[in-house]
């Protein structure tokens, strides 16, 4: 009996250890089609171009019952009694898993849809809520004919396996530069090919060696049992021929998932083509974080006609009715039993996932992944085990490496290794646990073959961010603007035509490339003009000098700038005509002296006429009359004449000796405005004369 349920868990563990789990490699970006087993989303916005896997194959193994060293269980002097740990309590369980993934693939439909389809085979095998205590009392002692007592109360076990053929459609959702959504739906065809379950309530046995009185006075053991057992299944093996047919079975499931991906340096990973549309990079991961949620195995698998046996145990039988127990047909006499025949529902494994990856610096990454059941232990249920892991990575386009660290539910803490090289992917996420720990309660392992058509980055030989098919100038580095082609510099001002303002003129850096203006015109350009407005002196730096007292004389110019003068008086106001200024021109006037009976002066009062320019230069905006006067000899009208051609003869001398003409006013007066007594000689020379005098 020992060797019987050692062999069992010994076949389970070996059939696990030698199947496979996909631990690690589905944080994988480069997983591809893989993913769509984790979280449907994970196909949008990949890597690929599409995704080929022929085959893979994974497994998991995890329990809380036995343990053994991978030493000692691998050993040719291996004992059961002395290698294998038994870790007892009245609620005992274990989980198995096979999963196949045979040919799928996966494509992009547009630029933001993927699809995929998959094939797929799965086995589970689970036992939940069973006394570990009760089992190893029974091994002890059957064999003893001692007494024992096993309590194992209500216990589950459950087995199916099904092959599916998945529909997965995956599309972006959200893309709005740091924030990025994508989500996932897959729709699977179920074909169920077994199913097995027990399922016992209240089940005790207890065993007394002595129990029983036979005739001669010896004694027999006796087993008395209570509870009721349930053994379902989907379809008879046929043991005569060793024939098995696929029961009539089907059903459909679902998985549903989303992705988010948080991305701050959203604007590394843009190209700008020359038509002025974006494009983000393919083949590249943008995110610094990204967070998975994801439901799988929702639906069942319905079996027709399946066979339910059901055994009230409520008896005692003798040590001789349990010797002779053979076969089931057996138990059906001695205990109470009913069979039916009716559909049988097998459910799904349905579980949580969710995962946060973030990405450390460049290809490093780091992974939390948690698995959770969402199937209640119960009849005919198949549950995942829990587990979480914290996966580092390190991940290229043809090679990545998987170191995860992870806790089982039932078996505790693993550490594994797995890597994906082009095709080739295999791990385990309990390699090293195996051959370092103690003693071995959970193991895992996988391995497959792909062809993966990897995005690639568009060629872009001079680096300016536009692929080379798009690029005006694919060898020369240049703007989208100017389609990838570099800025010319037409008139060589060393200002590069798109920020030239004057493309056809050379000018300074500082002015846009235009040369500079003269707008006010003055002779200085704009860049040297203090005023460019308003026209100004060069010595003034191009503005106009001020004329502070607007006496239009500039204050340069003005030798009394604060004072309102004459241009003539360099900007000073003149000064007055005096009496004794008045007094002292006449006397040089009436000095002047005239040829007889002429107007023509003669030469020797040419001194007398230059000092009378000097005076009135010193008063440049008075003006003044310069009047002709005679003695009474001669006629009136002569006199009359004289006098006037004398003035016009003085006014003449005067304007041509530099006097303003507007200043001058020449007046005969004849003999009409006499100084003098005209009967003797000394009076009649003093009328003959010239005065100038002030306009007032």
């Amino acid at each position: 009996m020992k060797e019987y349920f050692f062999g069992i868990a010994l076949l389970v563990l070996t059939t696990s250890v030698n199947a496979q789990s996909y631990m690690g490699y589905l944080t994988d970006n480069y997983s591809g089609v893989n993913g769509v087993i984790a979280n449907p989303a994970n196909i949008a916005d990949s890597r690929f171009k599409t995704d080929i896997n022929l085959i893979g194959a994974s497994g998991f193994f995890t329990n809380d019952y036995m343990g053994v060293r991978f030493s000692d269980l691998t050993s040719s002097t291996f004992d059961y009694d002395t290698d294998v740990n038994l870790s007892l309590s009245n609620n005992n369980n274990f989980t198995s898993s096979v999963d196949v993934l045979g040919p799928s693939f996966m494509f992009n439909v547009g630029k933001k849809s993927s699809i995929a389809i998959f094939t797929r085979a799965r086995t589970f095998v689970t036992g939940n809520e069973f006394n570990g205590e009760s089992i190893d009392s029974f091994n002890d002692n059957i064999d003893e004919n001692q007494d024992f007592l096993v309590d194992e109360g209500d216990f589950y076990a459950s087995a199916s396996g099904w092959a599916e053929v998945g529909l997965t459609y995956a599309r972006e959702l959200m893309n709005k530069e740091q924030h990025f959504l994508k989500g996932g739906l897959s729709l699977k065809y179920l074909k169920g090919f077994g199913n097995a379950y027990a399922t016992g309530t209240n089940v005790t046995v207890d065993y007394d060696a002595d129990g029983a009185t036979l005739p001669d006075n010896s004694t027999s053991g006796t087993l008395t049992s209570t509870g009721d057992l349930l053994y379902g299944r989907a379809a008879d093996y046929d043991a005569d021929d060793y024939d098995y047919e696929l029961p009539d079975s089907s059903g459909f499931g679902a998985d549903l998932g989303f992705v988010y991906e948080w991305r701050p340096d959203y604007e590394d990973y843009v190209i700008k083509s020359t038509d002025g549309e974006t494009k983000v990079m393919k083949d590249k991961n943008k995110y610094k974080l990204k967070l998975g949620l994801s439901v799988t195995d929702i639906g069942a698998v319905n079996y027709k006609g399946g066979t339910i046996d059901n055994y009230n145990i409520n008896n005692t039988i003798t040590q001789e009715d349990y010797d002779n127990i053979e076969d089931a047909e057996d138990l059906e006499n001695l205990y109470t039993f009913t069979q039916t025949v009716e559909d049988i529902k097998s459910n799904l494994p349905t579980a949580l996932h969710f995962t946060a990856d973030w990405n450390i610096h460049n290809h490093f990454y780091l992974n939390l992944n948690t698995d959770l059941s969402l199937q209640a232990a119960g009849s005919n249920n198949i549950r995942t085990a829990n587990v979480v892991s914290l996966t580092p990575r390190f991940e290229t386009k043809w090679f990545s490496f998987y170191l995860p660290v992870s806790s089982y539910q039932y078996s505790g803490l693993q550490i594994g290794a797995g890597l994906r090289a082009g095709p080739f992917y295999l791990g385990s996420g309990s390699l090293i646990s195996t051959f370092t720990k103690d003693e071995i309660k959970g193991a895992d392992v996988y391995a497959g073959f792909k062809i993966p058509i990897y995005y690639g980055r568009p060629k872009d030989s001079d680096g300016d961010g536009i692929p080379n098919k798009e690029d005006g100038c694919p060898k020369d580095f240049g703007p989208v603007e100017n389609n990838g082609c570099p800025w010319e510099d037409t008139d060589g001002d060393t200002v590069l035509d798109n920020e030239d303002n004057c493309v056809d003129q050379a000018g300074p850096v500082e002015n846009g490339g235009c040369p500079w203006e003269d707008t006010d015109g003055d002779t200085l350009l704009d860049n040297e003009d203090g005023c460019p407005t308003e026209a100004g002196s060069v010595e003034n730096g191009g503005c106009p000098w001020p004329d502070t007292d607007g006496d239009s004389v500039v204050d340069k110019d003005d030798e009394c700038p604060t004072e309102m003068g004459t241009v003539a008086n360099k900007g000073c106001p003149e000064p007055e005509v005096t009496v004794e200024v008045q007094n002292s021109l006449n006397e040089y006037a009436r000095t002047i002296l005239f040829n007889t009976g002429k107007s023509s002066i003669k030469d020797a009062s040419t001194p007398v006429l230059v000092d009378i320019v000097r005076i009135l230069n010193e008063y440049p905006n008075a003006k003044f009359t310069v009047e002709g006067h005679t003695d009474s000899i001669g006629t009136v009208q002569a006199n009359q004449k004289l006098s006037e051609e004398r003035a016009q003869s003085v006014t003449k001398f005067l304007i041509r000796e530099g006097i303003d003409a507007s200043r001058l006013t020449a007046i005969g007066y004849g003999e009409s405005k006499p100084i003098a007594t005209n009967m003797y000689k000394d009076g009649r020379q003093k009328n003959r004369r010239v005065e100038i005098n002030l306009v007032k």
